[in-house]
């Protein structure tokens, strides 16, 4: 279970969590609010996202519903260790796309006191784990996985099932390029087609 508000009187002490999922599952919108909540409470927020992803727009993380926080789009995970060491909490969103140093990243920043919250998807298109999610997991104090509604079953969607052709591992998009769907629609329609990868 997730414990916002965990304190100890001795030392500041840092933490990671971990937001995952499918596509359309809320895992920005869980992120943000999260963000909303430490802003609130008046410590001092910044969240970051790779540079390549210009869905929205340059500046800001935008969820599927709209909502939208100034964010400081990145190169490479080391800026986020630069910019973010003076911050109470620390938010990065789409981590699968960041190098493998955003392990390292992430785990230094909770080391030193900062409240590290970290949103991703857990799986690709072809449902392996992806990039550096399964470390961030695994080190990670909180893991919160999230869930879409597959709309062909009307069961909660695991998989981000791409509807494109492109094989490529990184390809930006939204309901025109991928759907949310159950097990037995991701077996049906990727295992089976693509039973060698």
């Amino acid at each position: 279970m997730f414990l916002e508000n965990t304190i100890n009187h001795s030392k500041q002490s840092g933490w990671m969590e971990v937001i995952c999922g499918s596509m359309f599952s809320g895992k920005t919108e869980e992120l943000i609010r999260r963000l909303r909540r430490a802003e609130m409470a008046g410590q001092k927020v910044e969240i970051f996202k790779p540079k390549i992803d210009t869905r929205y727009g340059d500046e800001e993380v935008v969820s599927h519903n709209q909502n939208k926080i100034l964010s400081t789009p990145v190169e490479s995970s080391n800026e986020i260790l630069l910019l973010g060491s003076t911050c109470d909490v620390v938010g990065i969103d789409e981590a699968q796309f960041f190098d493998e140093g955003i392990v390292e990243v992430a785990n230094q920043l909770a080391n030193t006191g900062v409240r590290v919250v970290i949103a991703g998807l857990d799986m690709d298109f072809l449902g392996r784990p992806f990039g550096s999610m399964p470390y961030l997991m695994a080190t990670a104090e909180y893991v919160t996985k999230v869930h879409a509604i597959c709309k062909r079953t009307g069961n909660l969607a695991n998989y981000s099932m791409r509807t494109t052709e492109s094989k490529n591992l990184v390809q930006l998009g939204e309901t025109d390029s991928y759907e949310a769907v159950s097990r037995r629609i991701f077996t049906e329609f990727v295992l089976n087609k693509n039973p060698q990868e």
